[in-house]
């Protein structure tokens, strides 16, 4: 093979990529009206968003209904063929049902859609992804959004390809233009993410931070030795240390105990005071996750005070803890 010679599998996989990408950027090109009407329907809906689809167009709504669902517009999957025997019971009148479907043609979408044309009359409305807007799909809908496709990545133009990308990045423009519409804030998205590295990421410090004897505090005037003990009962880099009103007036780490060695090495009886580092880095209760972790690496620390209204330590937290690491 010669030095400039592409590897067939290479040539295969950036074919993929560009027809994969125009079919998805001629989306964009093609949005009209009918998108924000969908956004409209969607976001009106009084119940539930109900998704299905065939076989590959199925496993795109379940991720669809999944992101709706995350996102706060509360949505679920049925398969087409368990719903034409007997899931159709779960739709009721106040709700939308998103159907994907790259020809409109489906057997079992079109199954569903001649039973969901008794739910349309109590007031279930039908929105379409399809890849042929004359299809009958398309036609029983009560809106269609356009997502065809010129060509199948596939080389015999066959294989679901550039057809899912397309459904794929249509279902989550659908769902971020909702998620703006309803004005999701952050913190509404941290409790629709209770878990995994997402969750931490934007969870509230109050959630993670360590407390009471995992969080140690003396009060000034306590001899280094003794905060030392502290900080070593408690498996922390960190001591608190507060002002005969229990304010924070400093913090003493790993960091400054080496320093003070440097400076004296007799500094196991000397009051802490002298060595502390004064006015501190702190984050309150009910800061996200994601601003602490800002902190720590904009301001270098390995270790964050958590203050209440008054400034007196209620919690610690360092990087092992923001990371879910801990």
């Amino acid at each position: 093979m010669a030095e400039t010679e592409k590897p067939r599998a290479r040539e295969i996989a950036e074919n993929v990529f560009a027809i994969e990408a125009d079919a998805v950027l001629s989306l964009g090109k093609r949005l009209g009206e009918d998108f924000g009407k969908a956004v409209d329907m969607v976001a009106a809906c009084k119940g539930r968003i109900i998704v299905t689809g065939m076989g590959k167009t199925g496993i795109i709504g379940r991720k669809l209904a999944t992101t709706l669902s995350s996102t706060g517009t509360p949505a679920y999957f049925v398969h087409p063929q368990e719903a034409v025997h007997g899931d159709l019971g779960m739709i009721a009148g106040d709700d939308v049902v998103i159907v994907i479907s790259n020809s409109g043609e489906t057997e079992e979408v079109l199954r569903v859609i001649t039973l969901l044309t008794t739910v349309k009359k109590i007031g279930a409305k039908i929105l379409s992804l399809t890849g042929n807007p004359e299809s009958t799909l398309a036609r029983n809908s009560d809106l269609n959004i356009d997502i065809s496709v010129e060509r199948e990545a596939c080389p015999m133009n066959l294989v679901p390809t550039a057809s899912s990308a397309a459904a794929l990045a249509m279902g989550d423009a659908l769902a971020m233009a909702l998620l703006d519409k309803k004005g999701l804030s952050l913190e509404d998205y941290a409790y629709y993410h209770p878990g995994g590295a997402i969750g931490r990421k934007i969870l509230k410090i109050r959630h993670v931070m360590r407390h009471k004897k995992m969080s140690p505090v003396v009060p000034c005037g306590t001899r280094l030795i003794d905060a030392l003990h502290k900080i070593t009962e408690a498996h922390a880099g960190m001591v608190s240390i507060v002002n005969g009103e229990g304010v924070l007036a400093g913090v003493f780490t790993d960091g400054d105990l080496r320093r003070a060695i440097e400076k004296d090495p007799d500094v196991a009886q000397k009051k802490i005071d002298t060595f502390m580092t004064r006015n501190p880095v702190t984050v309150g209760p009910e800061t996200l996750v994601a601003e602490a972790l800002r902190f720590v690496k904009e301001k270098d620390v390995g270790a964050l005070v958590v203050v209440d209204e008054e400034g007196k330590p209620v919690g610690m937290v360092d990087e092992r803890d923001l990371l879910g690491l801990a």
